[in-house]
């Protein structure tokens, strides 16, 4: 006891006369692991990395490898706090690696939501639950959000294979350009394979129909020459009889001279098949080029570790935790409605009664409460939520932290503890508030626990977290009938996860899971009955009252007030100044184009009915109908693969319909050239007319004109309006693109060197004009 009494706590705590028990080898020994615990970690949060096979996609690279790329993609959408998550990436580097020859026709990639910038990514992709599995086809839209592999806990890499094989003959229009056919052939289509192939091998896999041998021995294969694989179902009969087949699956070989032959192999089974027929003479691996750009490698600087209590409650741990839940799990759903968004007010409406925390914080969740009160729609747009967590509405003194700092809740890794961490903490601070609250009358036992419940259903992002808490509530939560016993089952529900989490892949070494509390923060929680470890029900209670009371949570490592405040003003200036040039930029978009409409008019259109006027319009009208109808650039799209049958097959060179432009806009545009000539004749004889009785005023007009048209180009210069217009030719002339000060400065600069030239000229003849002296010789 006197050895963990006197352990030198994180904020430098010893008690000195102990610690002089111990002996110099004790003494080394805690040295070496107090600095195993508290050295810094490495910012390595992400659970892939480019040696893994698997494309690791962040907010800069996700559009820009999805949209339209030549190969199909399949993403995995992952927090890297996600306990699941790290037990499923083990499953997901098998299966990059096990695909991996199939990268030509299909990439496997993943994004970590974790991180806020990549949050907005994975909103927009609809995903609000880890780890989600989406297949985007190969050129898809801009607008596309992929569709969801039907994966479960129990996937494996097979049953993931296979579930992309089936995606791939998804594809309707755009087949991926380096993907062979997959669909089974017929005999017809076999026969006569040789004569419109110059493939030297054709391999035939005859097997069942939900059998994926096949598919998967072709994507393995893909990338090799002279070789094509093709699947033959057991319904083929006269190929079947032919060959003499009786066993599923089977291969075959088909050579050129119309002989078949049967692969040997020692199991009829994929790997070795590919490994049987890589062998063949003559198979070349095919140079392929991958679009794919490598994501920028993250920072991997090591962190500050923050030297923490382990046996106090940190407040930035707690707004942390605030922070994540309301910005990155909320902000995951772009709209909130119906049982979501009662689950929400209801968490707001907890935390806002029962959170102790600094006035800053509790002011914006006031003000949020209030605002989602008066919010009578029954939809919620994130947008509208993120404004007044942001204080756009002018909260005096309001703020929230704008990112985590974990303190008691960080792990040796990134990956490690966080988020999780936290919100236990915060939920159990809820309920011990709660137990203590003054309302009268009392508050609902079940007012927190169904809250968090709630939350933790349809907010909490991973969702095997969210259905095993879930599954282990339902029924003992009519258990609870007071608000201490709310406590105590928290508590209890807990442990039960501490200890279905223990040595699991979630777990953090340097803080392994445990009963908690453990027996050096509360010796005497414990007891042993008839040999058996035992909990005392009203020591733990006293415990958890006194563990997360207001007065005990430390302040440490937490943003300033002001600080808070002064950043959040200045986010919120940048984000006016944002929104003010995105409206100048708009008005003068408007502008020039209502500028441009003016000058059309004052162009001279054909006022009244001019000669064939009406029929003009009639027939411009005509002609943009049947512009609009024919034109070959209208509705066209770009060119997509469709499914092939036999690939690299002697084609036939597609011909294109050649448009004669210069035919087209004559026909179609005669009107409107006739119409323009004439307008510009017109406009030519009036601009000449006011040139014979030009006076004074009209010069200084013509000349706000030109510097009007040449401030247009960025050539003149911008004038005060107060600046009267009396210039001379002459002078307007050498003033374009020049201000005054810079006319002054060439001034200057012309009588310097002026100057200077004269200077040198005197100084040589004067040095000319001088005698000569004569050399006296001995």
């Amino acid at each position: 006891m006197a050895q963990r009494n006197c352990s030198t706590t994180s904020l430098g705590i010893s008690n000195k006369k102990r610690c002089a028990l111990l002996t110099a080898p004790e003494l080394c020994f805690l040295a070496i692991t107090t600095f195993l615990l508290v050295s810094p970690p490495v910012a390595e949060a992400s659970l892939y990395s480019q040696t893994d096979q698997v494309v690791v996609l962040n907010y800069d690279s996700i559009n820009s490898q999805l949209i339209n790329s030549s190969n199909a993609w399949v993403v995995e959408f992952y927090a890297s706090w996600c306990g699941y998550c790290k037990k499923f990436a083990p499953v997901w580097k098998d299966l990059a690696s096990n695909i991996t020859e199939w990268k030509p026709a299909i990439n496997l990639a993943a994004i970590d939501c974790a991180y806020d910038r990549n949050r907005i990514s994975c909103a927009h992709f609809e995903v609000s639950k880890y780890p989600t599995m989406k297949f985007f086809q190969a050129y898809s839209e801009s607008g596309s959000k992929g569709e969801v592999l039907n994966a479960n806990s129990s996937s494996s890499a097979p049953n993931l294979r296979q579930l992309i094989i089936d995606q791939l003959e998804s594809h309707v229009e755009a087949w991926p350009p380096a993907c062979p056919p997959l669909k089974p052939a017929s005999a017809a289509e076999l026969i006569d394979f040789f004569k419109t192939s110059s493939k030297q091998y054709l391999v035939l896999v005859f097997e069942e129909a939900s059998s994926y041998v096949g598919r998967e021995v072709t994507m393995d294969l893909l990338q090799y020459e002279n070789i094509v694989v093709r699947r033959v179902l057991h319904s083929e009969d006269a190929l079947l009889s032919k060959l003499e087949v009786t066993h599923f699956p089977s291969c075959y070989l088909h050579f050129l001279n119309g002989t078949f032959s049967r692969l040997r192999v020692h199991v009829e089974a994929r790997s070795f098949y590919v490994d049987a027929l890589r062998m063949l003479p003559g198979l070349e691996r095919r140079a392929y080029e991958t679009s794919v750009t490598p994501a920028p490698e993250k920072n991997t600087t090591a962190e500050e570790w923050r030297v923490f209590n382990r046996s106090r409650v940190y407040m930035a741990d707690l707004e942390s935790s605030l922070y994540y839940s309301l910005r990155v799990e909320v902000g995951t759903h772009i709209t909130i409605s119906g049982e979501p968004l009662s689950a929400l007010k209801a968490y707001i409406t907890v935390l806002v009664k029962y959170f102790p925390g600094r006035p800053v914080v509790m002011k914006l969740l006031h003000s949020l409460e209030s605002w989602l009160k008066s919010h009578d729609d029954p939809e919620l747009k994130y947008t509208a939520l993120e404004r007044v967590l942001d204080n756009e509405v002018q909260t005096p003194d309001a703020a929230l932290p704008n990112a985590e700092r974990w303190v008691s809740c960080q792990g040796s890794k990134p990956c490690f503890r966080g988020y999780p961490c936290s919100v236990w903490t915060l939920f159990h601070l809820l309920t011990v508030q709660a137990a203590h609250s003054t309302y009268t009358p009392a508050p609902d036992p079940l007012e927190v626990l169904q809250a968090i419940l709630r939350y933790i259903k349809h907010f909490f992002s991973c969702s095997y977290c969210a259905k095993h808490f879930e599954d282990m509530v339902a029924g003992s939560m009519s258990q609870v009938d007071s608000l201490p016993s709310s406590v105590l089952w928290l508590w209890s529900k807990h442990n039960i996860v501490n200890e279905r989490l223990a040595g699991d892949a979630s777990e953090d070494p340097k803080f392994p899971k445990v009963l908690w509390p453990p027996p050096d923060l509360c010796p005497q929680c414990h007891d042993e009955l008839k040999g058996k470890h035992d909990w005392k029900m009203d020591r733990i209670l006293e415990f958890l009252k006194v563990y997360f009371s207001p007065d005990r949570i430390l302040q440490d490592y937490l943003e300033g007030e002001e600080e808070l405040l002064t950043r959040q003003r200045e986010k919120l200036a940048t984000r006016k100044e944002e929104a003010a040039r995105v409206v100048e930029r708009k008005g003068r978009g408007a502008e020039e184009a209502a500028g441009g409409e003016v000058a059309d008019v004052g162009r001279g259109e054909p006022e009244g009915e001019e000669e064939g006027g009406e029929m003009g319009n009639q027939e411009e009208g005509g002609v943009q109908e049947e512009t609009a109808n024919h034109a070959p650039w209208e509705n066209s799209e770009l060119p997509r693969n469709h499914k092939p049958s036999i690939i690299n097959m002697k084609q036939r060179m597609m011909e294109e319909d050649i448009v004669d432009l210069d035919s087209f806009i004559y026909q179609h545009y005669k009107n409107r050239a006739l119409s323009a000539h004439r307008r510009s004749i017109q406009n030519r004889e009036d601009k000449r007319r006011p040139l014979q009785i030009q006076s004074e005023d009209s010069e200084a007009g013509d000349y706000v004109v030109v510097q009007s048209h040449l401030r247009k180009r960025s050539l003149g210069y911008v004038m005060a309006r107060e600046q009267p217009l009396q210039k001379k030719h002459w002078l307007s002339i050498l003033s374009v693109g020049f201000s005054r000060l810079d006319i002054s400065l060439c001034v200057l600069l012309y009588f310097l060197s002026s100057m200077c030239l004269l200077g040198i000229y005197l100084f040589l003849k004067m040095r000319l004009c001088m005698p000569r002296g004569k050399l006296a010789l001995p």
